[in-house]
């Protein structure tokens, strides 16, 4: 014996390393339990079936259906909606029909778009009742029936075969329907379910969960759940119980409850100052006294309200989702447009939504002389033909497109070869196997393909094959061997190789994340795979490995608030169900971030539903799409970055109109407030209805205007939103009055067109002096609010501007040459000074609003509103900050000792060489 062949014998053999797959387990209680020791090949009675049917009801999932009419109602709600219907039933007390037309128009209006845009609530419930098997085959009374999947009952006896939905969450018995013991394991893809990209195989004991489907073997089963207790019910359960307010709807409302109570105090104060200045003008009040102040009173509070905000915001998002539906991206729910601009944590599923979904050839271990396309040839031959099982197929595939000699072939023939006898694979030999003439070399061999420890022991051993598998296995790739017979002898074998098998990352994948960081939104994996093939995922899309398991968020020792930070610290999630999925979503929330979670499966379905914004990609379930906010046409996740980009631009619209709209807000209360408590001056409501209608329809251009996207995820920031608003207001206000005193005291016009002037060309004027700087001044503020910076910096679009600059010159016109009984002619010199002054207003208070930016910080807000979060949070901030720091300072140090070591080397290395 040589030296080489004592080392071989005298070595170890290294041992094929067993990687347990990790599932998630359920204990019955004990009640359940009880119930299942039904006599296998002769099930239930017909009247045990009626007894359980009765205690534990129907297999299927319950409806929830909401009433049309009170949906349709529920968009009649908000802060605005109230004060728009107050004004509403005012306007019809006080018998102002036209006010009362207009108003109740806008309503409904508003109404229906919500109602018609919005899905309904319990279309995801639908779709996963439609995922359920209807029919199942039962043993009943003795007998093996076919009978309705909602009929059934913990305890009945269920055969499942190949091809079969599984009915309903069940326990494997082990054997077949003759009562004889099962020949193969179950084989049952359940990717839909847990997001695992390969079947499972299971066995006698298992559980088995409903909408399951069974890709290999027959077997006998005891049900074990059904509907809402099922795996799949559990899920549609928490879809039914999300229907929180969305964030949109809460900025609106906050909004909507800031300009309530300053219109409604000013107007009540206003209304009282009326009412008590009457009553000194006449004897005794009368109704129509009362009627006539309601009216005034009224006129201002429409022209006040908001009425445009949900029209434009809405106009505004349905223009953004026009522009997303080109780019194969559908919005279901309109304001999912706005959130997804404020999204900073995407969660994502894997399989289907990464990856491909699909077994694919990955770089495979050779043998020494040996090629990757002699290993795909060899492979090949060894593969049954048309079988549709997933690994056969990614080798067939993987052979066709890297070995020349195979891309041209038809159906399984090769040219030069022809397989004499094929030996299909068997579970008990884990094998198949081929004999192959090879016509070029005149010679006959044989090849087999299978599972590694097989095919490792047919080659007698290979220590470097084995350890080569154990590496793949931990980076949770799927190996296969191949070999084949030496020349001249059909006994002895040898290794060819190790075909490598994963389901791979989609093209696009890693740059969409890459991108996604680019902007501020952190991705993170949450899937129900196992946790090596994650890891892998992870690094190959470029994502850090601090992948966690479900047991990482079902801790019992760790608070919500240190479970929130786990999940805010990991890159991801491995093995988690539904219910994990849901929860990761909800913990990130708790840290008010706000949450997208994109996915295909039934199991992403809860968690699509519960994040502000849910994503269903290209080719999902009907359950994922119905659940989602946005639908991906196309394949892959590229389009969430065009998502991500048209909702940052529609979000700086919207936000660009809400500053101008509540400062306009703002400055035509104090103006009015003042001046009619003040001076006992008022305005025509004509003119005041008519500012607020045109200013109102010139804006909804808005939704085409040039937008700055910001490259971080947006907020609305509220608290400075408002501020900036008052300060802005209470700048015009003051134009407002400068334009009031100069006009009254400077030229001598009558502030009142009751009183007399010696000057009758003057009787008038002031009100359409006011009216032109109440209308232009406000109104040009908004091509200042389109921006932090300055408003040079982007400037507007054409068709923004032109229809901006429309509706002033348009109420310039109407004043310089006056309408009958709405406005007194001013003449060109006051129209076009008014409209200039207003202009170059607005470049002040654009250096103002920059001020302001700069100098806001969240400090300065704990300042103005010192509640105790808010404190809290920026004591936090504060800490993490001294931290961050103390790192940086220490990363410093040992970067400058690092430094002067290297540099210590290089003089070494150079002394040497001098030496030498």
């Amino acid at each position: 014996m040589g030296a080489d062949e004592k080392k071989v014998a005298t070595e170890k053999a290294t041992e094929f390393e067993d990687h347990q797959h990790v599932e998630v387990s359920e204990e019955l209680p004990p009640e359940l339990e009880a119930l299942m020791h039904t006599e296998p090949l002769k099930g239930l009675t017909t009247a045990e079936v009626e007894e359980r049917t009765a205690k534990f009801g129907k297999n299927e999932i319950a409806e929830k259906k909401t009433n049309p009419f009170i949906k349709f109602l529920s968009y009649f709600t908000g802060a605005i909606a109230y004060l728009i219907e107050l004004a509403f039933i005012l306007s019809g007390v006080v018998e102002d029909w036209p006010d009362f037309g207009i108003i109740g128009a806008l309503l409904i209006i508003n109404a229906l778009i919500g109602f018609i845009e919005e899905s309904k609530a319990d279309a995801a419930l639908d779709a996963l009742k439609n995922t359920l098997a209807l029919k199942s085959r039962v043993f009943r009374d003795g007998k093996l029936v076919e009978v309705e999947s909602n009929t059934l009952v913990p305890g009945d006896i269920i055969a499942v075969r190949l091809g079969d939905i599984i009915p309903a969450d069940g326990r494997l018995l082990g054997i077949g329907v003759d009562g004889s013991e099962a020949e193969v394991n179950l084989q049952v893809d359940q990717s839909a379910l847990t997001g695992e990209s390969l079947p499972v195989e299971k066995k006698k004991g298992d559980t088995i969960y409903s909408s399951s489907i069974c890709k290999q073997g027959q077997m006998l089963a005891v049900v074990t759940k059904t509907g809402a207790n099922t795996f799949i019910g559990r899920a549609a359960n928490l879809i039914s119980i999300t229907n929180e307010q969305g964030h949109f709807q809460k900025i609106v409302n906050q909004i909507g409850n800031f300009l309530v109570i300053i219109t409604v105090t000013m107007v009540i104060i206003i209304f009282i100052y009326l009412i008590i200045r009457r009553k000194n003008e006449v004897t005794k009040l009368s109704k129509k006294d009362v009627f006539d102040v309601l009216r005034d009173v009224l006129v201002l509070t429409v022209a006040a309200i908001p009425v445009g905000l949900p029209t434009v915001m809405s106009v505004t998002m349905a223009v953004g989702a026009k522009q997303l539906a080109a780019k194969q991206v559908i919005v279901k729910r309109l304001t999912a447009v706005e959130e997804m601009a404020s999204v900073s944590v995407l969660c994502s599923d894997k399989t289907g939504t990464l990856t491909l979904n699909k077994l694919t050839f990955d770089e495979p271990y050779l043998k020494p002389g040996f090629t990757k396309e002699d290993l795909l040839l060899y492979s090949y031959l060894a593969s049954e033909p048309g079988a549709n099982d997933p690994i056969e197929l990614a080798v067939r595939t993987a052979a066709k497109k890297d070995v020349p000699l195979l891309s041209e072939c038809i159906g399984h023939t090769i040219p030069g070869f022809k397989v004499t006898s094929f030996v299909p694979f068997n579970p008990a030999t884990k094998l198949t196997q081929a004999t192959v003439i090879d016509h070029h070399a005149n010679e006959t061999f044989k090849v087999a393909k299978g599972a590694p420890q097989v095919i490792v022991k047919l080659v007698g051993g290979d220590n470097e094959a084995t350890h080569a598998v154990n590496m793949l296995a931990r980076r949770g790739l799927r190996a296969l061997g191949v070999a084949r017979t030496v020349p001249g002898s059909l006994e002895t074998w040898e290794l060819i190789g190790m075909i490598s098998l994963l389901d791979p990352p989609r093209p696009d994948s890693g740059e969409t994340i890459r991108r996604c960081e680019e902007m501020g939104v952190v991705v993170k994996m949450v899937t129900g795979d196992q946790l090596i093939i994650a890891k892998e995922v992870a690094a190959r899309l470029g994502m850090q490995r601090a992948i966690l398991d479900a047991n990482s968020l079902t801790d019992p020792d760790a608070t919500d608030a240190q479970l929130a930070d786990r999940c805010l610290h990991a890159d991801g999630f491995a093995q988690v169900i539904p219910e994990h999925k849901y929860r990761v979503v909800e913990l990130l929330q708790s840290k008010g971030l706000l949450v997208g979670m994109t996915g295909d499966g039934v199991n992403d379905a809860p968690a699509l539903k519960k994040a502000n914004v849910g994503i269903a990609v290209h080719d999902c379930t009907d359950a994922a799409r119905s659940a989602a906010d946005i639908v991906l046409l196309a394949p892959g996740l590229s389009t969430i970055v065009d998502g991500i980009l048209t909702s940052r631009a529609i979000f700086q619209r919207m936000r660009s109109y809400a500053l101008y709209r509540i400062t306009s807000t703002v400055h035509f209360l104090i103006f009015f407030f003042i001046i009619t408590l003040a001076l006992r001056w008022q305005m025509k409501a004509i003119l005041l209805i008519f500012i607020a209608v045109l200013n109102d329809a010139a804006t909804l251009v808005i939704s085409v205007d040039n937008a700055q996207i910001s490259r971080r995820p947006d907020k609305w920031r509220i608290g400075q939103l408002i501020t900036l608003s008052v300060i802005l207001g209470c700048f015009l206000t003051a134009l407002s009055f400068s334009v009031f005193f100069v006009a009254r005291d400077v030229f001598h016009i009558p502030s009142d067109a009751g009183l007399q002037s010696e000057d009758k060309s003057k009787v008038g004027k002031m009100e359409t002096i006011i009216y032109l700087n109440v209308s232009s001044a406000p109104h040009f503020t908004i091509f200042s609010t389109r921006l932090a910076g300055f408003f040079w910096e982007n400037l507007p679009s054409l068709t923004f501007t032109a229809a901006i600059l429309a509706t002033q010159i348009f109420a310039m016109f109407i004043s310089i040459f006056g309408i009958k009984s709405l406005t007194t002619a001013i003449g060109g010199g006051w129209g076009v000074s008014l409209i200039a002054i207003s202009l170059a207003y607005f470049v002040l208070l654009d250096a103002v609003k920059v001020f302001i930016f700069r100098i806001w910080s969240f400090e300065l807000t704990v300042k103005l509103w010192p509640t105790r979060p808010r404190k809290e949070r920026l004591r936090l901030k504060k800490e993490r900050q001294v931290i961050e720091e103390r790192v940086h300072k220490n990363v410093n140090k040992v970067r400058k000792v690092s430094k002067a070591i290297y540099a210590m080397q290089a003089f070494e290395r150079a002394g040497q060489k001098e030496l030498v």
